[in-house]
């Protein structure tokens, strides 16, 4: 059982994105654009591109192409930051807050879906075993870097 664990992870979170893609098709946008702009619904009203790509845990040139497209749908805008003039601080548009309502209201419609039969205390215990292997997860990245630049020193 615990060999199928992240094998059951990977194809839950596929078959969520692609079932998700399939409901915003007709919105005209891509898995890496929506989920770009949840990320930044989530992250906040005007956070930095390189805050953003550490969110999404994405390298900054790839983003870089994700807002452009973005921005040139209309959906988010870059504005200059006044503590940092290199640096852009991103903003969803009038247009980008419709999107999301959208988005939202679809996904909410296929967690019930999928959910469906699912107690609310059944979640919760899946939830929280989640939150502990993320926990272990970050332990184990840490001890790992830590490994790395002292075994580099």
């Amino acid at each position: 059982m615990r060999r199928q664990f992240p094998f059951s992870v990977a194809r839950l979170a596929r078959r969520w994105r692609k079932l998700l893609d399939e409901r915003l098709k007709d919105l005209g946008v891509t898995q890496a654009r929506w989920s770009t702009m949840v990320a930044l619904h989530r992250g906040g009203e005007g956070v930095t591109q390189r805050e953003l790509a550490e969110l999404m845990s994405i390298e900054n040139p790839t983003l870089v192409r994700l807002l452009d497209n973005l921005e040139a749908q209309k959906l988010i805008e870059r504005r200059p930051c006044e503590q940092d003039r290199r640096a852009r601080r991103l903003h969803l548009t009038p247009r980008g807050e419709s999107f999301i309502e959208q988005l939202d209201a679809r996904a909410e419609g296929l967690r019930d879906q999928l959910l469906k039969d699912i107690t609310d205390r059944e979640l919760e215990t899946c939830l929280d075993v989640f939150d502990r292997i993320l926990d272990n997860a970050d332990k184990v990245g840490r001890e790992s870097a830590e490994s790395t630049s002292s075994n580099n020193g």
